[in-house]
């Protein structure tokens, strides 16, 4: 029963508001003295009930003046509003009929402007690809800049910016015909930065350290090339930057860097040679095993032949050195035996001497029928090669197909190039042969022949 009395007494002192915390616990003896802690409760939340209501009643009357102040405030912007609106319309109105005075003022200027634009970004990209930039640096930045400008319909050209484009119209072609010299900064090959003299020809080549360089228009950069073009062309350049006045030849590129990046990309003898692959060594090889040889048969033979001519003029005594002496060392020893033998006799020393002087004439023939069936077979691995590349890559990209048709193409060359000159020097030193055989059979048969009238048989 006490426990009922203290839950009821807890739930009361809650709606009440009493200072007493829910949880606290107020013991009432009986229900008597229950009954009067409820009233006294009710008293309270009468009591707290009445504030509440005032409170809201007062909070209701500011409200509604805050609402009053709040439509009065609106009152006045959309006032404030209508009034900037009646001004913006004013505004644009005013702004069209400026406009429209303006356009009929500038007339004709406007199609100048227009150029003067057009004009503007053209020469910037001329300023950004020519060389004179080189020396000349930071030209395009102002021209774009005037361009942009231009193109706004609120800014107009004046007569300074006008002068100055014209400027540096005229500058670019009184530039473009000047050979100048300036010091740059040239980046090498390893990335190093040198300050040097550099020689600008016109706006078509740079010249520098007595070669070519390139200029870089992503970088603004002085370039040294990976590679030179042929030699005459860097001996000109050489010459040119040596040179302080008079007229120097140079091999100028008109095209502004694109036949010299040509040239640069031409491969050498060497580069030539290594795209023949094994065939074209073996080429080379048999080439120079002819050059040598055809070299020490020809000395051979030329020193032979001389001795054999003097030992013709003076043969009445016989000089076993050189073949013709061994020859008529032949007669002496048989003037006694008849002309039909002595005439097998000198025929078996020819024939003796015929192998000293044909010796590796033959093989100098070999090589000059060989080397061209050689570059046949490196033109048939280099077509291999090629079709081999097509299987895999397709025919989409012509350079996976460029190693295997230049292999073909040098072993045929270089095939008919070690070809032509063996057979020419085949038939020179075969003739020279053949020209000192000949003496001997010509000395031969005057000596059989004197042979026989000397002896009557």
């Amino acid at each position: 029963m006490k426990k009922v009395i203290s839950f009821v007494m807890a739930v009361t002192l809650a709606f009440s508001g009493s200072t007493y915390a829910a949880e606290e616990e107020i013991p009432a003896k009986s229900l008597a003295e229950l009954l009067e802690l409820v009233k006294d409760g009710k008293v309270v939340n009468a009591r707290v009930n009445d504030q509440r209501e005032k409170e809201f009643l007062a909070d209701k009357a500011r409200q509604a003046q805050e609402v009053r102040n709040a439509e009065r405030m609106q009152r006045e912007e959309e006032a404030e509003a209508e009034r900037l609106e009646n001004i913006f319309e004013k505004n644009e109105q005013d702004i069209a009929a400026r406009q429209e005075i303006l356009a009929k003022r500038l007339g004709s200027l406007r199609e100048l402007f227009g150029v003067l634009q057009q004009v503007s970004g053209d020469t910037q990209g001329v300023f950004e690809g020519s060389i004179v930039s080189s020396q000349l640096p930071g030209r395009g930045d102002w021209l774009g800049e005037f361009a942009q400008s231009m193109g706004k319909s609120s800014k107009l050209a004046t007569i300074e910016e006008i002068e100055r484009l014209w400027f540096e119209l005229q500058r670019e072609m009184t530039e473009s015909a000047k050979i100048t010299r300036f010091n740059a900064t040239v980046v090498t090959l390893d990335g190093e930065q040198v300050e040097q003299e550099v020689v600008r020809v016109g706006s078509f080549n740079l010249v520098s350290n007595g070669e070519y360089v390139n200029y870089d228009i992503e970088t603004g950069n002085v370039l040294e090339l990976p590679r030179q073009p042929a030699a005459r062309f860097v001996n000109s350049a050489s010459d040119l930057q040596g040179s302080s006045d008079g007229w120097v030849p140079f091999a100028l590129d008109p095209t502004r860097g694109q036949l010299l990046s040509l040239q640069v990309q031409v491969p050498t003898i060497e580069e030539r040679v290594q795209q023949g692959g094994t065939p074209g060594y073996v080429i080379i090889t048999l080439g120079i095993i002819a050059l040598l040889l055809s070299l020490e048969r020809f000395i051979t033979l030329t020193l032979v032949g001389g001795k054999v001519k003097k030992q013709a003029a003076n043969a009445g005594s016989a000089n076993t050195g050189n073949p013709l002496g061994r020859v008529l060392q032949v007669y002496h020893d048989n003037k006694d035996i008849d002309a039909e033998t002595l005439q097998l006799k000198l025929d078996e020393a020819i024939l003796k001497e015929q192998p000293a002087i044909n010796a590796r004439i033959a093989f100098i023939k070999i090589i000059s029928m060989v080397a061209p069936l050689l570059g046949l077979l490196g033109t048939v691995i280099g077509m291999i090669v090629t079709f081999q590349a097509i299987t895999l890559f397709g025919t989409g990209d012509p350079k996976t197909m460029a190693g295997g048709i230049s292999q073909a193409l040098i072993t045929t060359v270089l095939g008919l190039t070690v070809a032509i000159p063996t057979v020419l020097l085949h038939s020179i030193v075969d003739s020279r042969a053949k020209g000192i055989l000949h003496i001997l059979t010509e000395q031969s048969a005057g000596l059989v022949a004197e042979h026989a009238e000397s002896t009557g048989k």
